[in-house]
């Protein structure tokens, strides 16, 4: 069953209505009291994430890598 919350009280309780959607909550959201969105839990695909996580790992290894301040050696980091 699907609560109806006004966009109003969406927006000030947003991190609870995420936990109760998490748990397996929808919710129908209104303006001025006629249905404008729906927000409902995602079905875990272990494709998407792992698509996801492909997408994500390529776009990290075609970045230039960044060297910011000098390099140290091992010993000279563990150095007393």
């Amino acid at each position: 069953m699907e609560d109806a919350v006004s966009a109003a009280e969406a927006n000030r309780n947003f991190s609870q209505i995420l936990r109760s959607v998490k748990e397996g909550h929808s919710y129908i959201v209104t303006s001025h009291g006629t249905p404008v969105a729906r927000i409902v839990p995602t079905k875990r695909s272990s494709a998407l994430s792992d698509a996801a996580k492909a997408t994500l790992m390529a776009r990290l290894r075609a970045q230039p890598v960044q060297v910011v301040g000098p390099r140290w050696s091992r010993d000279e980091l563990y150095e007393e």
